[in-house]
């Protein structure tokens, strides 16, 4: 049996509290990088040698484009765990959110108001050509 009316609307306003204790936030993700310098007697030229590292950077996209941070500390680092774990949160809530308002759009009934109103509207749609004078 669907969910009535009322129960949906209260989820609804459920997830709007959600929405509201809701922190910091920002989307990408926070990836590790190892490398080597440019400094040819450097340890991180050695064979086997896992180079320097691990650097932490965020990635994320700005108008279709991939954008980088570093994170140089460790506390960057926890704090961009912490607002993109959010952001996470944020999407999860999201998608529920909608998900709950189609099914009470799909539930809300039709108000005759709005029916006499798309019936007006039909009815002044031009039926053909006018005449030529």
């Amino acid at each position: 049996m669907p969910d009535s009316l009322p129960a949906l609307e209260a989820q609804r306003q459920q997830l709007l509290q959600e929405f509201s204790r809701l922190g910091d936030l920002r989307p990408g993700s926070i990836t590790p990088t190892r490398g080597t310098c440019g400094t040819p007697a450097c340890h991180c030229h050695r064979p086997g040698d896992p180079g320097h590292g691990p650097n932490f950077r965020l990635t994320y996209k700005v108008d279709g484009k991939t954008r980088t941070e570093s994170l140089p500390t460790v506390a960057a680092q926890r704090k961009a765990e912490r607002e993109v774990a959010e952001f996470r949160k944020f999407r999860q809530v999201s998608e529920k959110f909608v998900d709950v308002n189609s099914r009470i759009c799909r539930l809300r009934p039709v108000e005759e108001a709005e029916q006499s109103l798309e019936e007006k509207k039909r009815s002044r749609l031009s039926s053909g050509r006018l005449p030529r004078k």
